[in-house]
């Protein structure tokens, strides 16, 4: 069953259970219908917009997934679809809420959105005088339920960047990290896409003269636009990190590579004094006078352990060894 949840409040209390009828309900002062659904069917949705008036389009809309979103007006009611994110490994997975608003109901249709309302109903069912202020305190209640669920999403990124961060100080990166950093930048870089829109959504309900929002809703909506802002900047802030992360991690690379590179180079130049004069005294010439001296072996041993030494204590002393 696709229906998860549906009732009548009256004067901010839960009544009865309200079902799926075929014709048009006429609602009550001080009362209106709330209704969750999950990957509705058509033929539900064609009730509700029968016993609701629904617009046809966003019937439609609120029917098909891979929704951006937006608020659109009709009539006296309000369309909104809202973006849902959560973490599966290091991938953020994307759902929509699509809302439909009028002075008598609050209808929400899920799809991939992997956070329930439940908890949010039997919170707001606590505290009756928030139901007592209309549907407009519930669409609140709705979108910032969503928008805080960006924040564990955000963090969990973060703690792991902050983690290949520390790694990073203290070995190479390998191939899997380093992949691993390309995919969390192209996670950010999408989230950051649908922040942008999100934030649209909740500055039109805040600021704009809409139906069902009243006057005294929109500085709650303006609450929840800061919320989205904070997001926003910790995303562009995490961005930044990560292409620090992999600069550095390029930088710290090249430089341990150069230290390589030094001390061979350091080692070669001491091994090429012994190679040089052994190759000298190794040439097959009848004149050569030094063959003959008494002690000309040990001289020759003395100069190459000599010059060695003083190789070794001059690279020494500029850091190649």
């Amino acid at each position: 069953m696709t229906v998860l949840a549906s009732y009548i409040y009256r004067d901010g209390s839960r009544n009865e259970a309200l079902r799926l009828a075929k014709g048009r309900i006429e609602p009550r002062d001080n009362e209106f219908a709330w209704i969750g659904l999950f990957d509705p069917t058509p033929e539900e949705m064609a009730s509700l917009q029968v016993m609701f008036h629904l617009h046809p389009l966003a019937v439609e809309d609120a029917l098909h997934s891979k929704q951006m979103p937006k608020v659109d007006v009709y009539s006296d009611q309000l369309f909104v679809v809202a973006k849902t994110a959560h973490l599966e490994g290091d991938e953020i997975a994307y759902g929509e809420t699509c809302i439909f608003l009028g002075r008598c109901h609050v209808i929400t249709v899920r799809h991939g959105s992997a956070r329930s309302h439940t908890d949010l109903r039997r919170e707001l069912e606590r505290s009756p005088e928030i139901l007592r202020q209309g549907t407009d305190h519930v669409l609140h209640a709705i979108m910032d339920f969503i928008v805080d669920g960006y924040l564990p999403t955000v963090e969990s990124i973060e703690d792991s960047v902050l983690a290949m961060e520390s790694k990073m100080l203290a070995s190479f990166l390998g191939r899997e990290q380093i992949g691993r950093i390309f995919t969390l930048r192209r996670q950010v870089i999408l989230f950051q896409r649908a922040l942008g829109p999100m934030s649209e959504v909740i500055g039109k309900l805040s600021n704009l003269e809409l139906p069902c929002i009243d006057e005294s809703a929109r500085p709650y909506f303006k609450d929840v636009h800061d919320h989205v802002k904070r997001v926003e900047t910790m995303i562009s802030g995490l961005r930044d990190v990560i292409t620090s992360v992999f600069e550095a991690s390029n930088l710290l690379e090249q430089q341990r590579q150069g230290a390589i590179t030094r001390q061979l180079a350091a080692w070669a130049a001491i091994l090429a004094v012994p190679t040089a004069i052994a190759g000298i005294y190794g040439m097959n010439f009848n004149n050569m006078p030094e063959l003959k001296t008494q002690y000309g072996y040990y001289a020759v041993l003395s100069v190459i352990f000599t010059m060695c030494v003083l190789l070794f204590v001059r690279f020494k002393r500029a850091g190649w060894l």
